[in-house]
Parts: structure tokens; sequence; C-alpha cells
């Protein structure tokens, strides 16, 4: 997909617009798993969410192209389209981005202040992505699919500067959406010539990457249904699928109460706050934490992004524990 070489120019790419994220060692959260954990603070971005690192890397290489688009177009769930966005804004693009009815109002409201078009359309992703796909020949503009190579290659980024930065990692877990943030980190490690295990982690709610990982090949479900965001997939693409398949150790499912006992750890044990999906691969650390005891653990927290009434919702059952 791409060379050690040409992930290292992307990485200064990004770095051009936003300092490395911050990889801290939290006390309390090893003594809780019994590991040496090390928490890459993706949440730390301009957009709090790791994705805006793919967005910074293809928005500057389209607006240097021969040809740059009259503008973009993309469906999300809001990480995706706040990457756009703010990097939209930042090379003059025009950026229409496409979201669901469920969709969160605050990730609605962030992408619409770093200048996109808003439109909501349909009862889900996969609604929100068709209809984005019909109005591309409406804007003209260029649609933009939540995995792409020059997409992962700037996600990449994160990898490589953990990876640099936090040596002899035993295991990374990481959660699993659409693919970017996981074959990013495959592809790091792989280049680097580690041996450093990778776990994706996703929801039992949207099991399709679980499914698909244990039999070898795609299964497609009717839908999603969890309180992560980030990893409500149905179907995986096939290049991301590949990817993990080959280059993850496993994957692993948890529930959306484990989810959320995660997003009230990061809260108590370092005062950060993480969306459903950023917790997630401290979720799938939990559940596996005996196997794991003593080892040096990386955890990817991908994003901050909830709303303070839902993250108030999901983590009141845990404040009197």
């Amino acid at each position: 997909m791409f060379n050690l070489t040409e992930l290292q120019q992307a990485t200064k790419t990004v770095q051009q617009v936003m300092q490395p994220t911050p990889a801290y060692s939290w006390p309390q959260l090893s003594n809780n798993t019994a590991c040496d954990v090390w928490v890459k603070h993706e949440n730390h971005t301009p957009t709090t969410a790791f994705k805006v690192r793919g967005g910074i890397y293809l928005l500057n290489k389209l607006a240097h192209s021969k040809l740059p688009p009259k503008g973009l177009i993309s469906a999300t769930r809001g990480n995706h389209g706040q990457s756009l966005s703010y990097s939209g804004a930042r090379n003059g693009m025009p950026v229409v981005i496409v979201v669901p009815e469920c969709n969160s109002a605050d990730q609605n409201r962030a992408i619409e202040s770093f200048g996109a078009k808003l439109i909501i359309h349909g009862k889900d992703f996969e609604a929100a992505r068709q209809h984005s796909l019909i109005l591309q020949h409406q804007f003209d503009y260029l649609p933009i699919p939540p995995f792409c190579r020059d997409l992962v290659l700037g996600v990449a980024s994160y990898a490589l500067e953990f990876l640099s930065l936090v040596k002899d990692l035993h295991t990374v877990y990481v959660a699993v959406g659409m693919g970017s943030g996981i074959c990013g980190l495959i592809k790091t490690r792989d280049l680097l010539g580690l041996k450093t295990q990778i776990v994706g982690v996703v929801a039992e709610g949207a099991p399709t990457f679980y499914q698909s990982f244990q039999a070898g090949h795609i299964i497609p479900t009717a839908g999603s249904n969890t309180i992560a965001d980030g990893v409500a997939t149905s179907s995986p693409m096939e290049e991301a699928f590949e990817m993990i398949k080959q280059g993850a150790d496993r994957i692993v499912m948890v529930n959306d109460q484990q989810i959320a006992e995660a997003m009230y750890q990061y809260y108590k044990f370092t005062h950060n706050l993480a969306e459903g999906a950023g917790a997630a691969a401290l979720a799938g650390l939990n559940k596996e934490k005996q196997q794991l005891r003593g080892k040096k653990v990386g955890l990817i927290l991908s994003g901050g992004n909830i709303d303070f009434n839902r993250f108030n919702q999901y983590v009141a059952p845990f404040l009197s524990t």
C-alpha cells in the first residue's frame, strides 16, 4: 500500500499542521489491568480524533495536484466528516458531508463549524452513504470513501509516532470501524519490522469484522446497534478486511456495558474524555487482561467526540461503584 519513506513523508506533512499527540503510561490503568499500559492520545488532535490525520494528508495532496477537484463529498457518523471539513477549510476546498438522521448533534455542529455543508439524510450510515453517491453528480464533487490509500497513509502517522516512541510493545489494542486506524497500525508495524501483536476491538452490536475474521471472508450484517458510533459498521470494505485478516492477531468483541465502563475508567483514572469507539481498545484489554498480565500494552484512544448528556448517561451506572 505504501513504503516507509512515503509514511515518513506523510508524517512530516501531518506534523506541519499538528504536533504529535502524547503517549502516556497511566499508573492507575496499569494497576487496574496488571499490565504496563501506554495510551496513544488521539483524542488530542484538532478535531479530537485520529481521522484528521488522513484528511490533512489527503487534502494536501489533492490541493497540490495538477487538477484539484472542485470540492469533496462524503458520508460519515462524525469523525471522518470532521477530518474532511477541517482539512478542506485549511485548503480552501468546499466540502459536503452527509450524515444520518440519528447522528450526534454535537458532531453535526462540529462539522458545520469547520465550514462544510451538512446534509442530513436516511436512518443509518448506509442510507447516508448511498445519498452521498447520488449527490456527488449534482455537486460534481469528488467522493471520498471512509477507507482509501491516502487516508490510511495519513492516519498511519499516529502509528509511526507511537511505535517509534514506545519500544517493545507486546500488544496494541485498537478499535475497528471502517479499518483505517488498524490498517495504518498493521502496515507501520510491518514496515518497522516489529513483532507487536495487533488486536482489533469491535462492539457486539456491530460484529461484522469479528464474524468475518473468524470465517476468513466478509460476512455483512443487517445493521448495527451500539453506543460506539465509530465502530458501527455493517459491512467491511474488501481492501481493509484483507489487511486485517493477514496482519491482526485477533479480533475481540466487547459489549456496550464494557465500553461504557472503559469510558468511565478513562475519565476516572486519566481525566480524559473518550467516546465509545475511543474507549473500545481499553474495553478489549479489560476483557483479556489475565492473559496479558505483566506485558507492555498499547491502547489507542482514538477519539473523544461525545456529547456530555450521552457520556453522563453511559457512565452513570458506574459512579456508585
